[in-house]
């Protein structure tokens, strides 16, 4: 019989059914206010590890991976906006931020920090030993281009704070992209072996091509850093070789403009003083081109004294700041003219485009101006032809592609081009600094240059003595350019001879005859003071 109160094991039995209810309870609602990690198992121990092929299993879980890669997004806009201000800064200059070089380095170290970090993101959940090693390989070349960058004094001037910060930040995000590879691949091991029991060692057929498309980016932009190494070895290689004259600062201090002076001042029988020959380049550096004829004219006698300069990024002069014309050119050279101690009488000899430069000059310093000599020289009305926007667009293009130095390159190594070929020689035209003078002498030709070479006729007084020289070759095939060189001779009222030479090329000096008549005719010149 069961007792009226109940027996004492039934009330025992009740009791432990609703302590260990309650126990359920406490356990559940502990579990429900435990907020989840990245170490809360995605499903219950009893239901078994995941499938490696789930959705599930991702090295995302972890926050660390995903704080890294919020990091390289934000690493990656800021490269981005870095490189869009340099872009800009190759046309026009922004406060603070000239540098005394092309700026094309700069901007070249910038596109591979923003391609080393893109390939970095599109392939940063698939970490592998080649990606690794070959970006390991990136920042060991970018860390000795910093040094080279930093310990050479010529390059660490002509950079800049810009071209150092910019190396520097392109080091340390390499070295970013290693680190980001490595976090990467151990958070994937440790996902894998936490919901599937062990680390994955196979791939996917994606995986695969994700890893072969990354690895073959990676290979060429190693190539591409080994370029731009190779080529910085040779800046500073070339950076050793010392110019003829001295260098000044001109346009408050931003940069530096090559002046060279050879032979003594003389006097006359009055005890005046007899002019100096003041000699502009055309369309490259004077060391390669009118050096020779210019030398011969003085170890001759016919001159008692020349000076040259090199215009700005030509030879041993510095880049000057975007936008700039050939009158701030023809300031600067007044600059560097009062620094040097140089005065006048000159006699401004030019050539080529250098007669635009030449003019210009010579209206702003007419009383020091006793003769014009244009040798061939491009007119204001042709200033189109050097001014176009596809030959512009073009000089751009070589510019960006300069740091490469792949013609410079294959020349030291095959042509055994010399530092004076790079220089002042005939590979001169590769440099970056050329190119960046020349495009820009494009991006003004039609507008201050041209408005500054307009005033220049205006303002030049007509009694200066002044002679034409021009090619009959180029005179022949460009009826245009004969009837302009006809107009050259009416710049002054006082034209003492006009010469066409038959058989010389645009460079005059370089036939017998040309050298001939252009040696009597400076000679002419200067008695006629």
């Amino acid at each position: 019989m069961v007792s009226l109160w109940g027996s004492k094991n039934g009330d025992e039995q009740h009791h432990d059914g609703e302590r260990d209810h309650d126990d359920d309870n406490r356990r559940h609602q502990t579990r429900q206010s435990r907020e989840a990690d990245e170490r809360t198992r995605l499903l219950p121990r009893s239901e078994g590890y995941l499938d490696p092929d789930d959705p599930a299993v991702s090295p995302y879980n972890l926050f660390s991976v995903r704080a890294v890669r919020y990091v390289c997004v934000l690493f990656l806009i800021i490269s981005f906006l870095w490189w869009v201000l340099l872009l800009v800064s190759i046309f026009v200059s922004p406060p603070m931020m000239h540098t005394r070089g092309s700026g094309f380095f700069d901007f070249s170290f910038t596109t591979l920090t923003v391609g080393n970090l893109l390939i970095g993101l599109l392939f940063f959940s698939t970490p592998s030993k080649p990606m690794e090693i070959s970006s390991l390989i990136i920042a060991g070349l970018l860390l000795l281009d910093m040094i080279i960058v930093l310990a050479v004094q010529r390059l660490r001037s002509e950079e800049g704070w810009v071209g150092i910060a910019t190396v520097i930040w392109a080091t340390i995000m390499a070295l970013y992209n290693v680190m980001s590879d490595r976090v990467v691949a151990w958070g994937k091991k440790e996902e894998e072996e936490r919901l599937t029991g062990r680390q994955e060692t196979r791939r996917t057929l994606r995986e695969w091509c994700a890893v072969f498309t990354a690895t073959v980016i990676m290979i060429v932009m190693i190539i591409i850093t080994i370029l731009l190494t190779a080529t910085l070895i040779l800046r500073s290689r070339d950076a050793s070789l010392k110019p003829p004259g001295e260098r000044y600062f001109v346009d408050g201090d931003k940069y530096k403009l090559h002046i060279s002076c050879v032979g003594d001042i003389t006097y006359d029988e009055k005890g005046n003083r007899n002019p100096t020959v003041l000699v502009e380049a055309g369309e490259m550096p004077f060391e390669d081109t009118m050096d020779d004829w210019i030398y011969s004219t003085y170890k001759n006698g016919t001159i008692d004294r020349y000076c040259y300069y090199d215009r700005p990024g030509f030879a041993w002069s510095d880049n000057a700041p975007s936008p700039h014309s050939a009158g701030m050119t023809s300031d600067a050279l007044s600059e560097a003219l009062a620094k040097a101690g140089e005065e006048g009488p000159w006699v401004l000899v030019s050539a080529g485009v250098g007669s635009i430069y030449s003019r210009i000059f010579s209206s702003r310093h007419v009383r020091d101006v006793s003769g014009l000599f244009l040798i061939d020289g491009l007119h204001e009305d042709l200033l189109h032809r050097i001014g176009s926007s596809s030959r512009g667009f073009i000089l751009w293009a070589r510019g960006i592609i300069s740091p490469l130095g792949y013609d410079r390159l294959i020349g030291a190594i095959f042509k055994h081009r010399t530092r004076e070929d790079r220089v002042y020689g005939r590979s001169a035209y590769q440099a970056g600094k050329f190119i960046k003078a020349k495009l820009q002498e494009n991006l003004v030709a039609n507008s201050l240059t041209k408005n500054e070479v307009s005033q220049a006729r205006n303002i030049q007084i007509p009694q200066t003595p002044l002679v034409v020289v021009s090619s009959g070759i180029e005179v022949r095939r460009d009826k245009e350019w004969g009837r302009k060189q006809e107009d050259l001779t009416k710049v002054t009222d006082n034209l003492l001879s006009w010469d066409v030479v038959n058989k010389a090329p645009h460079r005059v000096w370089l036939t017998l005859e040309g050298r001939t008549i252009l040696e009597k005719r400076l000679g002419e010149l200067i008695r006629a003071k």
